[in-house]
């Protein structure tokens, strides 16, 4: 069964930094493409940063330069670093395993909120 944790969420100023870690059990990190999501109030779910399982990265315009994502293959957990954090961050971010095999089902992890002051 197939599980994803995440954690790191809080409260933060702006410009300040936090760290989100996405936890997986039943798959391995290493082996599948791997995204980070968020949702504002009264927004679409959007893609913040994706990471292929070939180390390939792909980035939201709104967070480029600011985000990285990376993983770590021994821990199976993906991370979301968050630097020069802006109000308009402020959501419930997601971690996703799309299409995972054998069934090509989307997974998801119950989100973590992050909330940016001004």
């Amino acid at each position: 069964q197939v599980q994803l944790v995440e954690s790191g969420g809080g409260l933060v100023q702006a410009g300040g930094s936090l760290r989100l870690s996405c936890a997986a059990s039943g798959m391995i990190v290493r082996s599948n493409s791997m995204g980070w999501y968020r949702q504002a109030p009264g927004k679409q779910r959007e893609l913040v940063a994706f990471l292929t399982s070939g180390g390939s990265t792909n980035y939201a315009d709104s967070v480029k330069g600011r985000f990285t994502i990376s993983r770590d293959n021994a821990k199976n957990t993906v991370y979301l670093q968050m630097n020069s954090l802006k109000p308009e961050d402020t959501a419930v971010y997601y971690c996703l395993a799309p299409s995972l095999l054998p069934t090509g089902y989307d997974y998801w992890g119950q989100g973590t909120q992050v909330t940016v002051s001004s």
